[in-house]
């Protein structure tokens, strides 16, 4: 638009200088045919348009949003339309308590109240884009600064408004991924009325009071305790079992030999041992004798 302003100001001033007086005037119809080429070039570079991939155009006519979005590539509009652009790829919006993770410096976690009254620290990543069948009502409504007019105040409320339902244990434990699920459609339904589309919600850390982390963690560590002693207490149970089964058996034994056991399978016995003993490389001489004890002669 610019381009055609300057170009028909210099006609202008073409045909102004051509009517001065004829000295002059051999220079106005150069610059009339100058002007009219700079308009020229003004006009067709305010009709053809490029909207890059990843973006969508809203049109607008001396302020008027128009409801036709355009699409990536080459367009030829009206010269007088001025094109915003609007990316639709996905985009991300992190609030965090590490200076610099998140969208805005320093700490920027969300603290809310739990249930019992604790203030438990959250840090959040919003993932989203915009819908682009709906981008002339977001930039007509809303502007192109919608992250800090959509996205921020309204993930930051919504977490406020549901984590009271929750108690900061449960919020940090057991509770975690139905209280990310249940501000998912909160946050999704508001998102929705203002063309906007919530693709993921990413608790990243919720952070407990000082004085209940130093609670759960004596309280792990008393479950460990008890369950160390739980296995030293089974595995003393089972050594005992098995000295029990032990003893069973060598009871069984003598028994079993105390009844079997005559008086020739002792003299049989004996007679081995000592056929065994004289074997030996350092046996001694042996003399059976009548009786039950044996004779033993030193062979040295």
């Amino acid at each position: 638009m610019g381009i055609i302003i300057a170009g028909l100001i210099i006609v202008a001033l073409g045909r102004m200088v051509s009517r001065i007086n004829d000295k002059i005037s051999i220079f106005g119809k150069p610059a009339m045919g100058i002007g009219i080429i700079v308009a020229t070039i003004g006009l067709l570079t305010a009709s053809i348009v490029q909207i890059d991939a990843g973006y969508v155009g809203v049109q607008k006519l001396y302020g008027n949003v128009q409801a036709k979005v355009l699409y990536s590539g080459l367009h030829l509009i009206n010269p007088l339309l001025d094109v915003e652009k609007l990316e639709i790829r996905t985009q991300n919006y992190t609030m965090s308590g590490v200076h610099s993770e998140g969208d805005k410096p320093g700490d920027d976690a969300i603290r809310v109240l739990s249930a019992d009254g604790l203030e438990v620290t959250i840090d959040l990543t919003v993932l989203y884009r915009v819908v682009p069948e709906t981008a002339p009502d977001l930039y007509k409504q809303i502007g192109l600064d919608y992250k800090d007019k959509i996205v921020r105040p309204i993930s930051r409320t919504k977490i406020r408004d549901n984590a009271v339902y929750y108690d900061a244990v449960s919020l940090y434990s057991t509770k975690r991924d139905e209280f990310q699920s249940r501000i998912y459609k909160a946050i999704e339904d508001e998102f929705r009325k203002r063309g906007l589309l919530l693709e993921n919600l990413l608790v990243r850390n919720i952070t407990l009071p000082v004085s209940v982390k130093n609670a759960i963690e004596s309280k792990i560590n008393a479950e460990q305790d008890a369950q160390k002693m739980q296995f030293v207490l089974q595995k003393e149970h089972q050594e005992a079992d098995r000295k029990r089964v032990e003893a069973q058996g060598i009871a069984d034994y003598q028994h079993i030999i105390n009844e079997n056991l005559t008086e020739r399978q002792l003299q049989y016995e004996q007679i081995k041992a000592m056929k065994d003993l004289a074997a030996s490389t350092n046996a001694k001489m042996i003399i059976m004798g009548k009786g039950n004890s044996p004779i033993i002669v030193n062979n040295d």
